[in-house]
């Protein structure tokens, strides 16, 4: 549906073209699929306001982003330049915006788990992906805090064991880092694979993570069940 969009095509045709056998089976997603309606997505954010502050935390630098719907974008950096020039680039058209008083709240809940991690983060989201990514990011917020699971765990657990490759583009596609847990997915023998921002970063977070929960094992917890949740 992004791509078919993308094209520039109308509203009506993207969907039918993008495989909806409805435009009502459609409309039915937007809202988890897109992050904003096709029209604002179509047209790089026309319409819609994104908010973001930037902040130091242990990792460096991390900027949040969110629309009046919730969070649409964390991201680590090493500097303020190229982290608003990124936002940018994911909302060319929107208003983009330095973050009101309520707004730094969020970000405050995030550098503050980032200290010290416990349990999940609980912000509104407003997070744009497909139906198999919105499975994917559902099962890793149901990592707990100081453990990992491998990507054929995940894919187990959504109910698609041959796409080990495409929950590892997921987790590589994660928009909101440390909220949607991408980090805590590991390989099959237990060591650190790659990380959108950086190995380091990642082996950083789940060092800090595994420390906050001396009672847990820091090894996967394959008998974790999926459980349904509102992204």
């Amino acid at each position: 549906m992004r791509s078919e969009l993308r094209a520039q095509r109308s509203v009506t045709e993207a969907i039918y073209r993008a495989g909806f056998n409805s435009s009502s089976r459609f409309y039915e997603r937007s809202s988890e699929t897109l992050g904003m309606t096709p029209r604002q997505y179509q047209g790089g954010g026309r319409g819609v306001v994104v908010r973001y502050a930037i902040a130091r935390c242990a990792l460096g630098r991390v900027l949040v982003a969110g629309t009046a719907r919730g969070i649409c974008a964390v991201r680590f950096g090493d500097g303020p330049a190229t982290l608003e020039r990124e936002l940018r680039q994911d909302f060319p058209k929107a208003a983009i915006a330095r973050a009101d008083g309520p707004f730094k709240a969020w970000v405050n809940t995030l550098v503050e788990h980032l200290r010290h991690p416990a349990g999940r983060i609980d912000l509104p989201l407003d997070i744009r992906g497909t139906a198999f990514q919105q499975r994917v990011w559902q099962a890793l917020r149901e990592i707990p805090v100081g453990r990992t699971a491998s990507y054929p765990e995940i894919a187990a657990r959504i109910g698609r064991p041959s796409a080990v490759r495409a929950v590892a583009r997921a987790c590589a596609t994660n928009p909101v880092a440390v909220i949607v847990p991408c980090h805590r997915v590991v390989r099959s023998d237990g060591g650190i694979s790659g990380y959108r921002w950086g190995v380091e970063r990642k082996r950083a977070i789940l060092q800090r993570e595994q420390s906050s929960a001396p009672q847990r094992s820091p090894r996967r917890d394959s008998a974790l069940a999926v459980v349904s949740c509102q992204l």
